[in-house]
């Protein structure tokens, strides 16, 4: 599904990827983990086409993503909800929703994508009048997710989606984000919250400085005593 081959990308003038490799199997449901600044934001727009790459190759169903623009990548079926949402405020629910299925593979799909996002998120529909710049952190986060599923996603790319969030609301995104997967949507979705990923994720990479400091199924690292001490807070 998803190769990306010893990237090397900068951001703001400054390299921040330097020979990172993540594989993506169609279907699976894949972390990416460290701390601020590691490269998790970077990598994510890099495969978006959002970033300047330096170095090595992103491949996505056996054809590079290199050098394609950010439309192109989206109608390929790669999708990226940003840190920060990205909605637009002084529009309803409801229109953020529609702007979401304009990818043409999306369009004949509407009204069935619709259900499906109101059926993860039934919130959204008591919402759909409202102006999204006037709803809480959290039903903000599930109107970006949403957004994203009315593009018929193939592969979904998630930045950060709990951070700011409660604990109740960070477990219902990810109760969302599991069904998601479970329903067909490659995932592969960059947080701090390790906990919640490798009880989440069938697999992680971690970041550190740029480089892939650690690999695995989510099992195997959270029995790691070094990625416990590090990340899960567990000495």
């Amino acid at each position: 599904m998803l190769e990306v081959s010893r990237l090397k990308a900068s951001y703001g003038g400054a390299d921040v990827l330097r020979d990172v490799s993540v594989f993506v199997p169609a279907g699976a449901f894949v972390g990416v983990l460290g701390p601020n600044g590691a490269g998790k934001t970077t990598l994510m727009r890099s495969i978006s086409g959002l970033t300047r790459i330096r170095g090595g190759n992103i491949r996505f169903n056996g054809e590079t993503l290199l050098n394609r623009l950010p439309e192109a990548i989206v109608d390929a079926g790669v999708i990226h909800v940003p840190q920060g949402r990205m909605l637009f405020p002084e529009l309803t629910v409801e229109e953020n929703l529609q702007l979401g299925s304009y990818r043409s593979a999306a369009r004949a799909r509407y009204g069935e994508s619709l259900r499906r996002v109101e059926a993860y998120f039934p919130i959204l529909r008591k919402r759909a009048h409202q102006m999204a710049g006037v709803l809480s952190g959290g039903e903000q986060q599930m109107l970006a997710i949403g957004r994203a599923l009315m593009a018929c996603p193939v592969l979904l790319l998630l930045d950060e989606p709990s951070i700011g969030l409660a604990p109740r609301v960070i477990d219902g995104i990810f109760d969302a984000l599991r069904h998601i997967n479970g329903e067909g949507v490659t995932i592969l979705l960059a947080e701090q919250n390790a906990v919640k990923v490798l009880l989440s994720a069938g697999s992680a990479y971690i970041i550190e400085n740029g480089v892939i400091a650690h690999e695995g199924a989510s099992d195997d690292l959270r029995n790691s005593e070094v990625v416990r001490r590090s990340y899960l807070g567990v000495s």
